[in-house]
């Protein structure tokens, strides 16, 4: 199934300084000037998220976290509630992103009880689901993705707004992208798992993993392509904007 409205996600990851601010004001000022009717969002780190919330009121470039904690408050130095999140003025947040999984050892449950804080928080969640090279080569991807929905969803997702992002861990970042037949493959699955869990037949599916502005049209033509969760292409934006322009 091809959605007309797409949602084009950046997440600018542990990059960025206030002064940085202005390639995400120049997205909000070139869709004033140019509106488009997909959903466009920005993923901060957690030190920007108030003062992008304020440089992009009235705009329509929505506002995410990478990441939440799973409580609401408590002794947990350095980490980010979801409440917080909201308090600061995003809207969205990114949640078990492949990065996080690895390098944090989060699994599908604590990503789960992160869904719950985020929905809690009366934030839009983005569940992130990817396979590394060593599953695919060993022909598990599939068994693996559709896994991770079954884990990493919770119940309390049943009619809410949110988002699952397919990331193929060996593609963030290395300039590598699966075939177009292999992302159908894939989001086809992702979404029969999603009915199966939780009767989400058009919750919309982004796909990750060096998205930029040459392959972006092509994968966003890709059936159950419902919009794109980028990385680095996001941190300027030229780039971030010609891959919302592709939508």
């Amino acid at each position: 199934m091809k959605q007309s409205v797409k949602m084009i996600v950046g997440n600018w990851k542990m990059n960025g300084l206030a002064a940085d601010l202005a390639q995400a004001e120049a997205v909000k000022t070139a869709l004033a000037e140019a509106p488009t009717a997909n959903r466009v969002g920005l993923c901060f780190p957690a030190t920007l998220i108030a003062q992008a919330a304020w440089r992009l009121k009235g705009g329509a470039v929505e506002v995410g976290g990478q990441d939440c904690h799973a409580a609401a408050s408590g002794a947990f130095t350095g980490s980010v509630s979801a409440k917080m999140l909201k308090d600061a003025g995003a809207s969205l947040v990114i949640v078990g992103h492949s990065e996080r999984r690895a390098g944090f050892g989060e699994t599908d449950a604590d990503v789960a009880a992160k869904v719950e804080a985020a929905l809690r928080a009366g934030l839009e969640p983005i569940v992130c689901v990817g396979e590394t090279l060593e599953e695919r080569d060993a022909g598990r991807a599939v068994e693996v993705v559709t896994g991770q929905v079954a884990g990493s969803l919770p119940e309390a997702l049943r009619g809410q707004a949110f988002a699952v992002a397919y990331e193929p861990v060996w593609a963030i970042g290395t300039g590598r992208t699966p075939t177009v037949h292999q992302v159908a493959e894939m989001h086809a699955a992702i979404r029969r798992a999603l009915v199966d869990r939780l009767g989400a037949a058009t919750t919309p599916i982004l796909y990750g993993g060096s998205v930029n502005p040459k392959n972006a049209a092509e994968l966003l033509a890709v059936d159950e392509v419902g919009g794109a969760l980028v990385g680095g292409a996001s941190l300027k934006a030229d780039d971030f904007l010609a891959i919302v322009r592709a939508a």
